[in-house]
C-alpha cells in the first residue's frame, strides 16, 4: 500500500505583516497549515500569544495543525484543541502527564500529537502510541526556522516508523525539510512533512509544497 502523504507548510517564515495572504498562497495544495507557538520558555524564541493564534485559527481555510513549543503544556494543550486546531501537538519534554494531555485534546476533538526533541530518544514514549494520532520526529533544534536537516536523526525516523507498526499514526518530520530531503525523509518512514523556509522563501510557495508531494510520493511505499 502506497503511504498518503501530507504537506504541513509552516508560516514561521512567511510575511508576518500579510498572514492571511500568505496561508491563502499555499492553501489550496496543502493539507494542514502548521502553527508554530514558541514562548521564549520552552524554546529561546517567540512567536504567537494565544489570542493572535485564535485568529490565525479561525481564518485559515485550512485545518491547522499546531506545534506547541512551550512550558506547562498540560495545560495549553486542550485550549488550543478547544480553539479549533485540527491538530496539536506537545512536546515529551514540556509535559508532566503525557496520557491525560493527549485524552484531553482528543477529548476536545483534535488529533493528538506527541513531538520529541533531537536528544530524545521516541522509544521512550512506547508505552502512549495508542494515545497517539501523530508522532513529531524534529530534525532540528526546535526555536528557530531555516536550520538543516539532522541526518543522525534518519535512524529515529526509522525507529519511530517501526514502533507505529500498522497503527493508523502519522508521523511528521519537522526540521531542514527541503526538495534535497524530503525523500531521505519518506524511505524512512515519514508521511507528514513540515517547510517552512523552502516553501515562503520562494517566489512560488505553492507550486513548492506540489514540488515536494511529488517527490515524498515518488518513493512512498
Amino acid at each position: 500500500m502506497v503511504r498518503e502523504i501530507r504537506i504541513t507548510p509552516s508560516i514561521l517564515n512567511a510575511d508576518q505583516e500579510h498572514l492571511e495572504d500568505e496561508i491563502e498562497r499555499i492553501a489550496k495544495v496543502s493539507d494542514l497549515l502548521h502553527l508554530d507557538i514558541m514562548d521564549d520558555i520552552f524554546v529561546p524564541n517567540f512567536t504567537y500569544d494565544f489570542e493572535r493564534a485564535c485568529q490565525l485559527i479561525a481564518r485559515s481555510s485550512i485545518p491547522v495543525d499546531a506545534h506547541l513549543m512551550v512550558a506547562n503544556a498540560d495545560l495549553i494543550g486542550p485550549s488550543y484543541a478547544q480553539a479549533g486546531c485540527g491538530s496539536v501537538t506537545i512536546h515529551a519534554e514540556a509535559t508532566e502527564n503525557i496520557p491525560a494531555t493527549l485524552r484531553s485534546i482528543r477529548g476536545e476533538g483534535a488529533r493528538a500529537g506527541l513531538a520529541v526533541k533531537p536528544a530524545t530518544e521516541i522509544t521512550d514514549y512506547a508505552e502512549v502510541v495508542d494515545l497517539v494520532d501523530m508522532f513529531l520526529i524534529m530534525t532540528v533544534e526546535p526555536g528557530f526556522g531555516g536550520q538543516a536537516f539532522m541526518m543522525e536523526m534518519v535512524k529515529k525516523i526509522e525507529r519511530a516508523k517501526s514502533m507505529i507498526g500498522s497503527r493508523p499514526i502519522w508521523l511528521q518530520v519537522d526540521g531542514g525539510i527541503t526538495q534535497s530531503t524530503i525523500e531521505i525523509a519518506t524511505r524512512a518512514g515519514a508521511d507528514t512533512f513540515v517547510a517552512g523556509s523552502a516553501v515562503f522563501r520562494s517566489e512560488n510557495p505553492g507550486q513548492i509544497v506540489e514540488q515536494l508531494r511529488k517527490l515524498a510520493q515518488s518513493v512512498a511505499g
